[in-house]
């Protein structure tokens, strides 16, 4: 059987406070979840049902033999989930200020093993027969990584639906002057992007909305998704189908994960092929349901919650 969707990128062990509004200098607990967007957008869609996998690399440490445990806990295959003697599993901290202050720590010294993802051990037969692949920003930002997210992409050559999650994290480029060329270049490979305004500004030096969706569809993608934050979420397709959703109404105590719940939604609804605008609202609905909650892989809804919230018109 083929994948509904292998996801490629970053995966790590994500430390949240059990306390929120404090400052993590005055946090007494913490708890342990699965985190690293590549890994929560594949739980996410497993939740919804579909058969996921994720390329990714760990430290060969016991963080790592947990996120092992995780990922096949939520039903996503890990056969591609490897070691890397020598490297730490990486660790990433967060502060809980809601509704909209969540600063994030990144502990990913001396490199994170899910940069040495390696283009030679990639199963090119499974990337190029999953019915999507989804890969990140962040898996550009450095070598070998750099090389075997574009051999996958080129490999893959707009076979079936072909996601790039923008995924613009600054802090992880030594040079970030580099991203926009090879966004570029990623872009000529994948059929969906889908990023926020930051993340769309920096693939396409433009930020208004619109404009930014027709600098993707003339980069080469199909569909350009655009994350406005309380704006909602604004959809171009090609062939000239668009949707512009507002969010659903939530009370925020966490916002990190509600884009990977988004992501995951979105892939499960184009592989449903529903109408562009009920994808964007059911991922607009998947989001808002985890923004509600403090941790983000655990966290991510079944179709039925998603559905209760859509027919609330929150989440409640």
């Amino acid at each position: 059987m083929a994948y509904d969707l292998i996801t490629m990128g970053r995966i790590g062990v994500d430390l949240y406070p059990l306390q929120t509004g404090v400052p993590l200098a005055q946090v007494s607990s913490f708890g342990k979840f699965l985190g690293g967007s590549a890994a929560n957008v594949a739980v996410a869609a497993a939740r919804l049902g579909r058969r996921t996998a994720v390329i990714t690399r760990t430290g060969d440490d016991p963080f790592g033999a947990y996120l092992h445990e995780a990922l096949r806990g939520f039903g996503v295959d890990d056969r591609w989930v490897t070691p890397v003697p020598g490297l730490p599993t990486p660790v990433t901290f967060c502060e809980v200020f809601p509704p909209d202050d969540f600063p994030l720590y990144f502990y990913r010294q001396p490199k994170a093993p899910d940069l040495q993802i390696d283009a030679h051990e990639l199963d090119l037969d499974a990337i190029r027969g999953t019915r999507i692949f989804w890969v990140t920003g962040t898996g550009l930002s450095e070598e070998p990584s750099r090389t075997a997210t574009l051999a996958a992409l080129a490999h893959r050559a707009r076979t079936g639906t072909t996601v790039f999650d923008l995924d613009w994290r600054p802090m992880f480029w030594s040079d970030p002057g580099e991203a926009r060329t090879l966004y570029a270049e990623a872009l000529r490979h994948t059929t969906v992007a889908v990023g926020n305004l930051d993340e769309v500004e920096i693939a396409t030096g433009v930020r208004e909305p619109h404009a930014a969706a027709r600098a993707l569809l003339d980069a080469g993608v199909e569909l350009a998704v655009v994350k406005q934050g309380p704006k909602g979420v604004l959809a171009v397709h090609r062939d000239g189908e668009s949707a512009e959703v507002p969010p659903l109404p939530v009370t925020v105590l966490n916002g990190l994960g509600a884009g990977d719940a988004f992501g995951g939604s979105l892939c499960h609804g184009l592989l449903a092929g529903r109408d562009l605008e009920t994808v964007m609202r059911h991922a607009n609905a998947a989001g808002a349901i985890v923004a509600s909650r403090l941790e983000c892989s655990s966290a991510m809804p079944t179709p039925d919650e998603v559905a209760a919230a859509l027919d609330a018109g929150a989440v409640l």
